[in-house]
């Protein structure tokens, strides 16, 4: 519920940033096939890493593998929420409806069996992670250009100090189902600096707008220091895992990271409406 909730508020935005007008319907519809994207996702998830999800302890008591729901019923779900979520975004428009089944395939079909055998996965994962920030856009404009693919590479930097963050903390539940999610295998110093790395890159594109580089994404001097200082929250716990390179470290650097991408979606949104009043 909770990831669902987190991609549907990210298309919102996506939305609200290419949207000329706001249609109500646009933005229902929007919320409605995002939420079955994601649900399909991870119904085939689940189905798919069913007895790997039994051996660890924040997977063992999913539907599943805790005998609550058979496969078979699991199966349906997943089935109906792709054709709810793909039907319902080609009403908005084909590419939105493309981006849509693009996210599924890759996430079910491609990262997730990665995920067993190389911490390549990640950045496969990254990919439909990314989508739904740039999904908003396309929806409201029917087009792909710079502004929706500047929007897909700052998720897209996003997800790995968020993902190698999780994986640093579940290290030892991961191992359990045979998950290896940091760039080197292990928690050690290359992996930190990696997660300072990418966590530094999110924050520099992140900023790309504010210079008017990117079409008709753009961001006012003053949001871009107040996304800085966002990005510098970030970037401290990302050296705070460096040097302490511990769990606890790494869920504050997670922490930082949903906090980091939730409200730089809320100052994206509001400083483009804010400008278009002062206009």
């Amino acid at each position: 519920m909770g990831l669902s909730l987190s991609v549907v508020f990210s298309s919102i935005a996506g939305y609200l940033l290419g949207a000329e007008t706001v249609s109500a319907k646009t933005l229902i519809f929007l919320a409605l096939g995002g939420y079955f994207m994601v649900g399909a996702s991870n119904a085939f998830n689940q189905i798919i890493e069913k007895d790997l999800d039994a051996l660890m302890d924040r997977t063992k008591n999913r539907p599943i593998p805790a005998g609550r729901m058979s496969v078979n019923t699991a199966f349906l779900i997943a089935a109906i929420f792709t054709v709810l979520g793909i039907g319902i975004l080609y009403t908005i428009n084909p590419q939105t409806a493309m981006f849509g089944a693009i996210s599924i395939f890759l996430y079910t079909s491609v990262y997730t069996p990665l995920k067993t055998k190389t911490p390549l996965s990640v950045f496969v994962g990254a990919i439909p992670g990314a989508i739904p920030f740039m999904l908003g856009w396309v929806a409201a404009t029917n087009d792909f250009g710079i502004e929706p693919g500047t929007l897909f590479a700052i998720q897209f930097f996003w997800q790995f100090p968020h993902f190698w963050a999780i994986g640093w903390f579940l290290y030892d539940d991961y191992k359990k189902g045979g998950f290896y999610m940091m760039p080197t295998g292990k928690r050690d110093r290359g992996t930190a600096v990696q997660t300072i790395m990418y966590t530094i890159w999110t924050v520099i594109m992140s900023l790309i707008p504010v210079f008017g580089f990117t079409g008709k994404l753009y961001l006012s001097p003053i949001a871009a220091v107040v996304v800085g200082l966002l990005g510098f929250v970030m970037i401290y716990y990302a050296f705070k895992l460096f040097k302490n390179m511990t769990s606890h470290a790494a869920k504050q650097l997670m922490l930082a990271s949903v906090l980091y991408i939730t409200l730089l979606q809320v100052v994206y949104v509001a400083d483009k409406f804010l400008r278009h009043l002062w206009i």
